[in-house]
């Protein structure tokens, strides 16, 4: 049986530095992989991934709504994993100050822009970071589909999503 799980993360800058987390080398997902902020929405949250996001950003870096600006939904992405559909709302917003908590879930870490792709990230979420670095902010939500290209190559097919009425 096909199982989903829905997620909120999201991708904080300060100035040109990205905040991330080094994942503990205990966690059952990624253990010891760099990541973003975020996880996965509560069922009361299933309407409203941005208040699951926000709620994930306090429990893990302690910055509040009033600590982040230009907050805006930029992906929505969806992959497979086993029997498990998983769709993930990617937020980027920026910072109004740098000093965050530190949890058990991992290490808080602000990374220059240029050495972001340089760390151990999982494939879903390096294949974002690249995307998001040569797109750059957009006016609208990009969606990504993880599935292969020729002879079995992971990748990430990209879309803009747009609401076919409205064209």
């Amino acid at each position: 049986m096909i199982r989903t799980r829905l997620m909120a993360t999201a991708m904080l800058f300060n100035e040109n530095d990205l905040l991330m987390m080094k994942r503990s080398p205990t966690r059952t997902l990624n253990p010891g992989m760099w990541a973003a902020v975020g996880g996965h929405l509560e069922p009361e949250e299933l309407n409203d991934p941005q208040q699951a996001c926000l709620r994930e950003v306090f429990e893990e870096t302690g910055l509040r709504e009033t600590d982040i600006t230009d907050l805006r939904l930029q992906y929505i992405l969806i992959r497979q994993n086993q029997l498990e559909i998983r769709q993930q709302y990617i937020y980027t917003a920026h910072t109004l100050r740098r000093d965050v908590l530190q949890t058990e879930e991992g290490t808080l870490h602000w990374i220059p822009r240029e050495q972001v792709l340089q760390r151990d990230i999982p494939f879903i979420y390096h294949k974002l970071l690249e995307h998001y670095f040569a797109s750059g902010p957009a006016d609208h939500i990009w969606v990504g589909i993880a599935g292969s290209k020729e002879r079995n190559i992971p990748t990430v097919h990209w879309t803009i999503m747009v609401d076919p009425m409205k064209l």
